[in-house]
């Protein structure tokens, strides 16, 4: 019998790093043209010796050039922004982008320690990230739909906040993050999954997967309500081989292998093209994806 499986989407990261041969909005603009569903800004990180855009700012520079493609960074470090501002900020250039934003977040990776001790930004551990990252988006809903809103957490409050309008949809909350707890987290309050593949191989994520589709039915939800997104960094070239941290390979090669993450629950794919970013993406949408549409079709 024939399995149907979900019809996937796709989305293009480009960086947030400063290049004097690359222009971002043209880069954005010609995902846009290619017809993905998705462009993501990777990098958001303050403390960086390199030059680099800040990523909200960025994102709003690219929601006024663009008029369809949704926007996302991958992802947004919560020590870098108190979560009741990030309400604001976050209905602000929804409305602004016509509806085109997921607020896709993170608790602060470990590599990126030394930029928020150099900012003066909160320091946590393991569990106190999952405790903060849950009272941020408690907070975020709260004041996306409630008036007067009063929040007593151990690392958030807010007493009698209002932000006004409140959203006019439902904005979705996708969590790049990793461990159990945090995998908990998503079955019960997020609307999307986003993990690497360079720090989760597929076998794991197709754990991690299972499990958050088991804790969403304990906790009440339709777990096909949320989004499964994978970020893959991919090179189409051939005689290239894939590795720990890039699938790679001719055409058929790549499709098959982004196809298998998809028959394994995988909803969303995040390409990060390795190469000439241009070339790269034209493969992509003009030769890798139809071959997965067929592979599963």
């Amino acid at each position: 019998m024939a399995v149907n499986f979900p019809t996937p989407r796709f989305g293009i990261n480009i960086h947030t790093r400063m290049r004097p041969d690359v222009d971002v909005v043209a880069e954005a603009l010609h995902v846009e043209q290619l017809g993905f569903d998705l462009v993501t800004l990777h990098g958001d990180v303050l403390h960086a010796t390199a030059p680099s855009y800040e990523t909200w700012t960025l994102l709003t520079w690219l929601a006024a050039r663009t008029a369809r493609i949704r926007m996302a960074p991958v992802v947004l470090a919560l020590p870098n922004r108190q979560p009741a501002v990030l309400a604001k900020m976050t209905e602000t250039l929804d409305r602004l982008s016509a509806g085109r934003l997921v607020l896709a977040l993170g608790s602060g990776a470990a590599i990126n320690e030394p930029a928020f001790r150099a900012f003066g930004l909160a320091q946590r551990s393991p569990s106190e990230k999952v405790a903060a990252l849950e009272e941020a988006i408690d907070i975020l809903h709260g004041l996306w739909s409630t008036s007067s809103f009063s929040y007593t957490g151990r690392h958030f409050q807010t007493e009698g906040a209002t932000i006004e309008p409140k959203p006019s949809h439902p904005i979705p909350i996708w969590l790049g993050v990793f461990g159990t707890q945090m995998v908990d987290l998503v079955g019960r309050k997020a609307d999307g999954w986003f993990p690497s593949f360079q720090f989760l191989a597929p076998e794991q994520a197709y754990s991690k997967l299972a499990r958050i589709r088991m804790v969403a039915e304990d906790a009440g939800r339709n777990p096909d309500d949320i989004t499964y997104a994978y970020n893959v960094p991919v090179l189409v070239e051939e005689g290239s081989s894939t590795t720990r941290g890039q699938i790679a390979g001719n055409v058929a090669e790549v499709a098959r292998q982004l196809a298998d993450f998809v028959r394994h629950g995988f909803t969303f794919l995040n390409l990060w093209p390795g190469g000439a970013g241009a070339t790269q993406r034209e493969r992509l949408a003009k030769e890798v994806l139809p071959a997965i549409r067929d592979l599963l079709a």
